[in-house]
C-alpha cells in the first residue's frame, strides 16, 4: 500500500517547518487549522522553460491575503521567494507548478481560539499542471454552468482572498460532469456570472472582452489577460455579467496560472460560436506565451550553490 501510495505521487520538493523534502513525505499534522477548518490562504506561480511568470505579482497576493486573514508570515519576502527558487531547482524542473500555503497552523493544548495558533508555512513544486493540455487546445472546454449550486457570497469568504473554499465549486464540478462537461461555472445567488474551478471566466462580446467584477478571485492570469487586452487595443469591460450575455457571446476563453489562456468551446448543450477557439481568444493564447521569455514578468529560476544542489533536508 505504501509503495503503490508513493507511485502516484508526481515529482517533486516540498519546504515545510524549515526542510526540504521529498513531495511525497509531505504532510500537516491533523489538528493543524489548515487542515480541520480550511483556515489557510495560498498562492500558484508556474515556472515556464525555467522562468517563473509574474512571481512578484503572486507574492504580493499572498501577503496580502495572510494580511486580510491576519496571519504572520514566519519568513521575509526574500527568504520566501529564495525558498520557491530552492524547490523548483531541487526538483530539477524547467516547467513547473509552485505553491505557497500559509496555515493558521496548530496552537498548544488545543486552544479554541485563532489567536493561539502559530502559522504554518509550506511550499511545493511539482510537473506543471494543466486545466486544457497543449494537445487538447484546439477542441476546446465544454463548460458546464451549475443549476443547483451557486458561489459562496464574497461577504462570507472573500474570493480575492485564494482559498480552498471549494465545495461549492466541486459539488457543481460533480453536477456538470454528471452532464457531459469538463468543469463548471458557478453563478451567484443573483444569476450572474462568477467564475469555475480555478479559473476565471471571459466573454468576447461584438468586439469587447468582458469578465466579472465582484464574487471572484482577481487572478493574475486574467489580470495578464486584461493587459494584454490594453497593449493590443483590444475593449474590455470589467462589470457584472449575465447568464444571457455569456449564452450569447461569439466567445468564451478562461484564465488560470494552470494553462493560460484556454478556448471555451461548448457551454452546456450549445457551441459557442462556429464550435472553435476564436481569433481574439487564439491572439491572446499566442500573445500570453510569447511573453514568459523576453518581458518584465519572467524571472529565471535561481539555481543554489553546487553542493547543496539535489540535496533534501530531513
Amino acid at each position: 500500500m505504501q509503495q503503490k501510495q508513493l507511485r502516484s505521487m508526481p515529482p517533486g520538493v516540498a519546504y515545510m517547518d524549515g526542510a526540504f523534502i521529498d513531495i511525497s513525505e509531505a504532510r500537516i499534522p491533523i489538528l493543524d487549522w489548515g487542515f480541520l477548518r480550511s483556515d489557510a490562504t495560498y498562492d500558484v506561480v508556474h515556472v515556464w522553460k525555467g522562468n517563473f511568470f509574474r512571481l512578484a505579482d503572486h507574492v504580493d497576493r499572498f501577503l496580502e491575503g495572510m494580511d486580510k486573514l491576519r496571519m504572520d508570515m514566519p519568513l521575509d519576502r526574500a527568504e520566501l521567494e529564495d525558498i520557491l527558487h530552492e524547490c523548483v531547482s531541487r526538483a530539477g524542473l524547467e516547467d513547473a507548478y509552485v505553491e505557497m500555503i500559509c496555515t493558521r497552523g496548530s496552537a498548544p493544548n488545543y486552544e479554541r481560539h485563532p489567536s493561539y495558533a502559530t502559522p504554518r508555512f509550506i511550499a511545493f513544486a511539482i510537473p506543471f499542471s494543466w486545466i486544457l493540455t497543449p494537445e487538447r487546445w484546439e477542441q476546446g472546454l465544454h463548460v458546464g454552468v451549475s443549476r443547483d449550486h451557486t458561489r459562496i457570497a464574497p461577504t462570507a469568504v472573500d474570493p480575492r482572498v485564494k482559498n480552498y473554499h471549494w465545495l461549492d465549486l466541486v459539488m457543481g464540478w460533480l453536477e456538470v460532469s454528471d452532464r457531459g462537461a469538463d468543469t463548471v461555472v458557478l453563478v451567484s445567488e443573483h444569476g450572474e456570472v462568477c467564475e469555475g474551478a480555478g479559473f476565471n471566466v471571459f466573454a468576447v462580446l461584438d468586439g469587447t472582452v468582458l469578465t466579472p467584477d465582484k464574487g471572484v478571485l482577481e487572478g493574475i492570469t486574467r489580470r495578464s489577460a486584461l493587459d494584454i487586452c490594453d497593449d493590443l487595443s483590444i475593449p474590455t469591460r470589467v462589470a457584472s455579467v449575465t447568464l444571457d450575455e455569456l449564452r450569447g457571446a461569439q466567445e468564451i476563453f478562461v484564465t488560470s496560472t494552470a494553462g493560460g489562456i484556454m478556448p471555451v468551446t461548448r457551454l452546456d448543450d450549445k457551441a459557442v460560436g462556429d464550435g472553435s477557439p476564436g481569433p481574439v481568444t487564439r491572439r491572446l493564447h499566442e500573445t500570453y506565451w510569447d511573453r514568459h521569455a523576453n518581458s518584465p514578468w519572467a524571472t529565471p529560476v535561481q539555481l543554489p550553490d553546487a553542493a547543496e544542489n539535489g540535496k533534501l533536508t530531513s
